[in-house]
């Protein structure tokens, strides 16, 4: 089976980007839900900025396993397009929060894609369904141990910044979100328009 290169190809553009807005000046790429209004960029631009090296490593980490996981799920352009309409969904969420005053990393991205990665195993038969429920559970787990809803920043242990669990609520959800609007796009019967 020839496995599609287009999710790993998403999960290296990610990677790219933040390692070349990794010398550019953080404030004027990250989130601030004060100028998403004037500079919309920033739904976009924010995931790409990192505040420290321990950061950007740990996010370009995150970037290989996701796109490893992809590519032995042989996920393809549905997956990607999913992915590709979570990226500003995920800080636009972050508006629920307007205490978070800045906000940058791809950590709320990759849990978007972790939520299109799984749901898109779960729809298929025998060990790839069980992998995907695995996956929806660790998720799930993960994002309610870490209370999202609690402070909006939180200091991590071995982490040199702190880490907001909100942002990944918010890419889950958008992830879950863009994965469901992308597939019930991709499988509506189309019409003839003959009305036949």
């Amino acid at each position: 089976m020839t496995r599609p290169f287009r999710w790993p190809a998403l999960c290296a553009a990610l990677a790219a980007l933040a390692l070349l807005a990794w010398p550019l000046p953080r404030e004027w790429l990250d989130w601030q839900p004060a100028l998403v209004a004037a500079q919309p960029w920033r739904a976009v631009t924010a995931a790409f900025v990192h505040w420290t090296p321990l950061h950007l490593g740990a996010n370009l980490a995150g970037c290989a396993v996701i796109a490893l996981l992809g590519w032995r799920a042989a996920l393809g352009g549905r997956a990607v397009a999913a992915g590709l309409v979570a990226l500003p969904l995920t800080q636009l969420g972050l508006l629920l929060r307007p205490e978070l005053l800045h906000y940058a990393g791809l950590s709320g991205v990759l849990h978007a894609l972790v939520a299109i990665a799984a749901p898109t195993l779960l729809m298929r038969g025998g060990r790839e369904r069980w992998i995907g429920a695995g996956i929806l559970v660790g998720l799930a787990a993960k994002l309610v141990l870490e209370h999202p809803l609690g402070p909006v920043l939180r200091a991590t242990p071995d982490f040199d910044f702190p880490v907001a669990p909100f942002a990944h609520l918010s890419g889950a959800l958008s992830g879950a979100i863009a994965w469901a609007l992308t597939m019930c796009a991709l499988e509506r019967p189309t019409r003839s328009p003959h009305g036949t």
